[in-house]
C-alpha cells in the first residue's frame, strides 16, 4: 500500500502463511516497521527509526525527496526516542537493563544517549566530555553515563546544548545531577546537583535552572523550590499518593506548569518567577499529553482521547486551524501528531486508519501536499487488518463500561471463539485503533476483547477511584461480565473463552483461573504478579527510604496488605482447573521473573497443568523482535490447542 521512502524493510514470512490465508504471525509480531519519526527544526530533514527484525537503523533523509543524508547501524539496542538539537545534532536515546559495577542500585532499565552529528557523522555518549572539576567527587566512580529521561534541547546563542538529569557523585553518594552538554565543543558541565530527594529538574528556555522537585515518602513532603539567584522553596505539600508534579514551562515560556490534584481532579497551573506560589489554573480539563513549541519551549497546546477520539487543543487560533485542515486529509482515521518543524509548517503525523492500520505520513503546508513515509507494520496488507467495534455495557452492579471488540475477518460474528485481553497498568487504558496483539490473534480466527475495567486511568477519577482495592475482586468480574454482554448478543460462544495478558493483565488472566471459575478454559499470563505480598515488597525493598511510596501505590488498588493472600493466585493454584500458560522476561525489571516462577512452582504443587516459556533478554514491556514473536507463537499454539478457533 504505502512504502518506506528508502529503506526496504522485508519480513520473512513464515510456516503458518501456507495454513492460513491471514498474513503470518511474525508480521504482527515483529517489532514496528517504523517506531518513530522526527523532523529537523528547520524542516529539512527527517530521521527515523526503523527496524529489520532484530536490528534497528536509524535514517536521516532529506525532507520530501527520500534521499539519504546519514545511516545509523542500532544494531539490537532498543530506541526509546529521537531529538533533534539544532540541523547537524540528532540525539538517539536507548535503554539497557542491568546492573551498574561498583554501585550500589537494583538491576533497572538504564537510559543512555548518543549525539549523532550528521555532518561529521560521528557519534558520541552525551556525557563523554565531562569535566567535573570537583574536589568532592571521588575520581574513580565520579558520575554515571545513565539518564532518568530524555533530554531537553536548548538553542542559546544559536548554539545548540543538551540538558540531561543524570547522577553525579558526591562521596559516595549519588545525587540527581542537571547536566549541560554543548553539542558542538562535546563538552558537558554539572549545571545544578539536587537534594537526596529531588527527583525532576527544569530549565527555562535560556538553559537556566528553573524549577526542581523534592518528595520525601516517608514523610509525604514534596516540595518545590524555583530559582531566583539560588534554590528558593515556594511550596511545601503533603502528597501521600497523587504527587504534584512539575511538567515543562508555561504558555509565556518564562512561567512553570505543575500538574496537582485538587478536589478530586488533576488541574494544571502556571506559577510565575515571582508571583503567586499557589499559581493560576490553567483552562485545560486534565490533558493527556501536553504540546510544547520546538523553539520557544512554550507550552502551545494539549492532547487528549476523549471516548473513542483524540483531541487536540491549540491556545493559538491558527495552529488550531491547521490541525482541522490536517484531520480532514484523514477522515475517519485517528491522527497523532508526532513531530514537527520550528515554524509548525511541515508536519510528521501518525494515521491510523480502520481499514489499512497506521502509518506515518509528511504535510507540507508550504506546497500544501501530504505523502507518506510509510506503514508502521509493512508487513501489514488491507485484507490483514481486522475490524475494531466499540462496545459498552454494564457491569454487575450497574457500573458502566466500554470497551473494543477485534472481529475476525470474513466471518459470520455469530458464536465465535473469545479472547479476553484486559490491558495492564491497571492505571492505564485501551484505546481505539491497531492493537498489534488484539489483530494477530484475530487473525487467527478468535474474537478479542478489551475492556477498560474499573480503575482504568483516562475516564474520570470517580471511574479510577471504583477499582482501588478490586483487584481478584471487581476488576476481575467487570471482565467475565464483558464475556456475558457478548455472548447475549450472540457474537460469543461462552464454552470458547479464554483470557490472555500482560503484566497487571498476566495476573487478570491468573485470577481469571483461580477466581472466576467456568468462564475461561485456558489462561496465558505474561509478565502477571502472582504472589502479591511478595511483589509489593520487592518493590518496596528495591525503593529504600522512598520504597514507601510504591508501597502505598500498590496497595491503594490491591487491598489492604495482611489481605493480600486472598486474591494472589499463586496462593489458590489449587482452585486452577483449566490449562495455564505463563511467560515472562529474563530482564523484566517491573515484575521480578520470580513471579512466574512462584506460580509455576504452586501450580505443579497442586498437580495442575502449566507451561512456562522464558523469554531471554526481554525486559516487561516487549522490546525485542524475537522475544515478542516468541511470545505471541507460544500463545496462539496454546490456544489454538486448548480453544480451537
Amino acid at each position: 500500500m504505502k512504502t518506506l521512502l528508502t529503506i526496504i524493510v522485508g519480513l520473512a514470512a513464515a510456516g503458518l502463511a501456507q495454513l492460513c490465508p491471514a498474513a503470518p504471525l511474525d508480521a504482527y509480531g515483529r517489532l514496528p516497521t517504523i517506531e518513530s519519526a522526527s523532523i529537523s527544526p528547520d524542516g529539512s530533514m527527517l530521521a527515523l527509526a526503523a527496524t529489520n527484525g532484530e536490528q534497528r537503523r536509524i535514517v536521516v533523509e532529506e525532507f520530501g525527496t527520500g534521499k539519504t543524508i546519514a545511516n545509523l547501524n542500532a544494531g539490537g539496542q532498543k530506541v526509546r526516542a529521537l531529538q533533534w538539537a539544532g540541523k547537524d545534532h540528532l540525539i538517539v536515546t536507548v535503554s539497557t537493563t542491568g546492573l551498574i559495577m561498583n554501585v550500589e542500585s537494583s538491576r533497572t532499565e538504564w537510559s543512555v544517549a548518543t549525539d549523532f552529528n550528521i555532518t561529521k557523522k560521528t557519534q558520541r555518549s552525551l556525557l563523554s566530555g565531562l569535566n567535573l572539576n570537583d574536589d568532592h567527587v571521588h575520581p574513580d566512580q565520579d558520575s554515571l553515563n545513565v539518564l532518568y529521561d530524555v533530554p531537553e534541547i536548548r538553542v542559546i546563542g544559536g548554539r545548540p546544548f543538551a540538558f540531561a538529569e543524570g547522577v553525579s557523585f558526591v562521596g559516595n553518594l549519588g545525587r540527581l545531577t542537571l547536566f549541560k552538554v554543548d553539542l558542538d565543543r562535546d563538552a558537558a558541565t554539572i549545571e545544578s546537583r539536587a537534594a537526596q530527594t529531588s527527583n525532576a529538574f527544569v530549565v527555562d528556555a535560556d538553559g537556566e535552572p528553573l524549577a526542581e522537585s523534592e518528595y520525601d515518602a516517608p514523610t509525604s513532603r514534596r516540595t518545590l523550590k524555583l530559582w531566583r539567584g539560588h534554590w528558593q522553596e515556594v511550596q511545601s505539600r503533603s502528597a501521600p499518593t497523587e504527587r504534584p508534579e512539575i511538567m515543562g514551562l508555561g504558555r509565556d515560556g518564562a512561567s512553570l506548569v505543575v500538574a496537582y490534584f485538587e478536589n478530586s481532579h488533576r488541574v494544571l497551573r502556571e506559577i510565575s518567577q515571582g508571583g503567586d506560589p499557589a499559581g493560576a489554573l490553567l483552562p485545560i480539563d486534565d490533558p493527556d499529553e501536553l504540546i510544547w513549541d520546538p523553539a520557544s519551549h512554550k507550552l502551545i497546546g494539549t492532547e487528549t482521547l476523549v471516548g473513542d477520539e483524540g483531541r487536540y487543543q491549540f491556545f493559538d487560533p491558527n495552529d488550531q486551524k491547521v490541525w482541522r485542515a490536517i484531520l480532514a486529509a484523514y477522515p475517519d482515521a485517528l491522527v497523532t501528531l508526532e513531530s514537527n518543524s520550528d515554524d509548525r509548517r511541515k508536519f510528521v503525523v501518525r494515521v491510523d486508519s480502520p481499514n489499512d492500520g497506521p502509518a506515518y505520513a509528511l504535510i507540507d503546508l508550504n506546497t500544501g501536499k501530504a505523502s507518506w513515509i510509510g506503514d508502521e507494520y509493512q508487513g501489514l496488507k488491507t485484507a490483514d487488518i481486522a475490524m475494531v467495534r466499540s462496545i459498552s455495557f454494564r457491569a454487575r452492579d450497574g457500573l458502566g463500561l466500554t470497551g473494543y471488540l477485534t472481529l475476525p475477518r470474513d466471518r459470520d460474528p455469530k458464536k465465535l471463539p473469545l479472547v479476553v485481553l484486559p490491558h495492564g497498568g491497571p492505571a492505564a487504558r485501551d484505546e481505539p485503533g491497531f492493537d498489534w496483539w488484539s489483530q494477530a490473534l484475530a487473525s487467527r480466527g478468535y474474537a478479542v476483547l478489551r475492556v477498560n475495567y474499573r480503575g482504568s486511568d483516562g475516564f474520570g477519577w470517580d471511574f479510577q477511584g471504583a477499582g482501588f482495592g478490586q483487584w481478584g475482586r471487581r476488576m476481575q468480574t467487570d471482565l467475565s461480565d464483558g464475556v456475558r454482554y457478548l455472548a447475549g448478543q450472540g457474537i460469543v460462544d461462552t464454552a470458547r473463552v479464554c483470557i490472555v495478558g500482560a503484566s497487571y493483565g498476566g495476573y487478570a488472566a491468573l485470577a481469571g483461573a483461580a477466581f472466576d471459575p467456568g468462564v475461561y478454559r485456558c489462561a496465558a499470563a505474561v509478565s502477571g504478579p502472582a504472589d502479591l505480598r511478595h511483589f509489593v515488597n520487592w518493590w518496596s525493598g528495591r525503593e529504600g527510604r522512598q520504597g514507601v511510596a510504591s508501597e502505598r501505590y500498590w496497595l491503594r488498588y490491591m487491598g489492604a496488605f495482611d489481605s493480600l493472600g486472598e486474591v494472589s493466585p499463586a496462593e489458590h493454584a489449587d482452585k486452577v482447573t483449566i490449562p495455564v500458560l505463563l511467560i515472562h522476561g529474563k530482564d523484566d525489571t517491573v515484575v521480578p521473573f520470580e513471579q512466574s516462577e512462584m506460580m509455576a512452582d504452586a501450580l505443579r504443587r497442586a498437580g495442575r497443568t502449566v507451561e512456562f516459556v522464558a523469554l531471554k533478554g526481554e525486559d516487561h514491556w516487549l522490546s525485542r523482535g524475537e522475544t515478542r514473536l516468541q511470545m505471541l507463537q507460544a500463545i496462539t499454539t496454546f490456544l489454538e490447542k486448548n480453544n480451537p478457533p
